[in-house]
């Protein structure tokens, strides 16, 4: 259906930077395409190198570095705990360099100078990892970018850089989102400086007391002091000051391990340098992000979200040592295990779109290999090998919607790619996936609809409900599993075809039945409308109220396919989240969990699940498409990173 528009003042990227400000507190990882491990670097410039983020990391435990980095002429001031690293209060800037390499800027406005850091992720030899846990480092360049000459200036700047153990901590609150907690900040063993008196000309490295290198200060002609600190009484830190003429271009540069490194590799790659690291990253980063597929728009910050969202989508990606298996994650720090169901719409709806098929299908046989190793996550169910699931070293909270999302996921990668040999390979996969929903939706007596799959898990509230969103997306996957399967003739692909047909039939009877329970309330022009359930039966008494249910709830029903955006059930859930009467008490740029609302069609809580947007998108309602589609450009992602 061609968009229609009702209003000349169409959205665009500018106007909705005007309807939402940026993203504060935020980190951005700086990494390699299948590392085990990843920096991330807090809007402060701090570099937080913290390899045990989860159960496959847990043995490098204690190894971690915080580096809190603070610009300053004095090796004497130290601003810790003020506004430079505690609160993001807008004194510091970031963004990308316009390069192929991953290159990250911070830039602080000191004392009349613009300072800056430039840090890049890299591991030796510039090519794929063969182990997943090969030395890791991160090159910084610290220096001057600008100068504000009217001004009196310091002959001289720099930065200080104080070694800390990761102590930092998360919230979803918007305005709370980083705590520090400098009680658990001293780093655990004793640094030493491998000089003791060092110079720019040599540079320096800091060593732990078993002679493994922590951090350099790379050898160059443009510094010109270098000053390490043991912890005193009154400086309870371990500190680095590094200084540099006050003018433009002046720099020293700063190699970090994300372990401590034998002395042999570490040097090998303080030799390489900045430059020469660089060359590589660049080279390396052109092959991975290359693909057929070229998206361009007239607007730039539009084209920059979907190419640096393909660089981040191949940082959250790990080979395991263990096994040599690769599997995607959802990200670089808090989410750092894997959410199948997300993850699936990364896979399909970025990675594949835009053609880069050899990446998917690299992270798609984790998940078939494991099939049939999870017992679906509800009490009517039972081990069984057609079950796709999050594999077991990555598993976070096993959601009953993982199946269907895998399902599609597979299905739909084969259709997009065109690759009948993957197809074939993963036919018995798909036809066990497509048996196993036909044997749950069969059961009977769970405490539910029959005809439709019984109660359990469906997101990471954990309640056990007949979610629609666990129907909804295990629906999607049997549709694209009998597209597949009559691609490739297979004898089976009718019997899921009525499956598919007996599936939509029996959910819509038990929602019309169920909607006929549930609360009337009436809109602003007087119309009654109904409370449309986010779930069938099971534990749902206050799943209407739950952020969840705008994410996860009726609005998915579109997408899935088990209902059209005109139905007048699909009409009463857009509209009570457009301006139904909880809206009196939303609190935008707060924390998320509140009762949900749309806000300028995005969703109050995890915007990726505003699934709104393709109602609009099939109804054609240009006006709405676009505000919701500006607004995730511009209000789910930092404008900045």
């Amino acid at each position: 259906m061609p968009l229609k528009t009702t209003d000349s003042a169409e959205p665009s990227y500018a106007a909705a930077c005007t309807w939402w400000a940026d993203l504060p507190n935020i980190w951005t990882p700086i990494a390699w395409k299948d590392h085990m491990f990843r920096f991330n670097v807090l809007w402060n410039g701090c570099i937080l190198a913290q390899p045990n983020m989860n159960r496959r990391t847990r043995k490098w435990a204690g190894q971690g570095l915080q580096l809190s980095i603070t610009p300053s002429y004095n090796e004497s001031h130290v601003d810790w705990l003020g506004g430079w690293l505690n609160h993001d209060d807008g004194m510091v800037n970031q963004g990308w360099r316009d390069d192929a390499a991953p290159v990250l800027w911070t830039e602080w406005s000191k004392d009349g100078l613009l300072l800056r850091s430039d840090v890049f992720a890299h591991v030796q030899g510039g090519a794929d990892v063969k182990t997943g846990i090969e030395p890791l480092f991160a090159w910084m360049r610290l220096g001057v970018h600008d100068l504000c000459k009217v001004l009196p200036l310091e002959p001289a700047h720099g930065f200080n850089i104080l070694f800390h153990a990761p102590h930092v901590s998360t919230t979803m609150s918007m305005r709370d989102n980083i705590r520090f907690h400098p009680e658990s900040a001293a780093y655990p063993r004793p640094l030493a400086c491998d000089a003791k008196r060092p110079t720019p000309a040599r540079g320096c490295r800091i060593v732990e007391p078993n002679g493994k290198v922590r951090l350099a200060v790379a050898p160059g002609r443009i510094c010109r002091k270098i000053i390490f600190s043991q912890p005193t009484r009154d400086q309870p830190w371990t500190q680095l000051h590094v200084r540099f003429p006050a003018r433009r271009g002046a720099f020293v540069d700063i190699l970090v391990p994300m372990l401590p490194c034998d002395r042999k590799a570490f040097d090998a790659e303080l030799k390489l340098g900045y430059d020469g690291a660089l060359r590589q990253t660049r080279k390396y980063w052109r092959r991975v992000t290359a693909a057929p597929t070229r998206f361009e728009v007239p607007e730039t910050d539009v084209n920059d979200v979907i190419r640096r969202s393909v660089r981040f989508s191949n940082m959250l990606t790990e080979r395991n040592p263990a096994t040599g298996k690769y599997c995607k994650v959802n990200g670089s720090w808090t989410y750092c295990d894997l959410w199948t169901t997300p993850g699936a719409m990364d896979l399909i709806m970025m990675m594949d779109t835009l053609g880069h098929h050899t990446m998917v299908e690299r992270y798609l046989e984790i998940l078939r290999d494991e099939q049939g190793t999870v017992v679906p996550p509800g009490p009517a169910y039972e081990l069984h090998p057609g079950f796709l699931s999050t594999p077991a070293a990555y598993k976070s909270i096993d959601w009953l919607s993982d199946n269907g999302a895998v399902l599609w996921t597979i299905c739909r990668h084969a259709l997009l790619s065109g690759n009948r040999d993957f197809a074939g390979r993963f036919a018995d996969c798909i036809v066990k996936s497509c048996e196993w929903m036909k044997a749950a939706r069969a059961k009977t007596v769970h405490g539910g609809y029959d005809g439709v799959l019984p109660p359990a898990v469906a997101t990471s509230k954990c309640s056990r409900i007949q979610a629609l969103w666990s129907i909804g997306w295990n629906y999607k996957g049997l549709c694209e599993a009998v597209k597949v399967l009559r691609r490739l003739n297979h004898p089976r692909a009718e019997e899921f075809a009525a499956e598919a047909n007996e599936t939509r039939a029996a959910f819509l009877r038990a929602l019309r039945d169920k909607c006929r329970t549930m609360p009337r309330w009436t809109d602003g022009h007087g119309r009654k409308r109904v409370l449309v359930p986010t779930a069938l039966a099971g534990d749902e008494a206050d799943e209407t109220r739950h952020a969840f249910y705008l994410d996860t709830g009726p609005l998915f029903l579109v997408f899935a396919g088990l209902m059209d955006a005109d139905d007048p059930l699909m009409e009463d859930v857009r509209v009570w989240f457009r301006e139904g009467p909880q809206r009196r008490f939303y609190r935008r740029d707060a924390n998320c969990w509140q009762v949900p609302v749309l806000d300028r069609e995005m969703s109050s809580c995890e915007p990726c699940y505003s699934w709104n947007i393709f109602h609009s998108r099939q109804q054609g309602d240009r006006q709405k498409f676009l505000e919701g589609m500006y607004s995730l450009f511009v209000g789910s992602v930092s404008r900045k990173t």
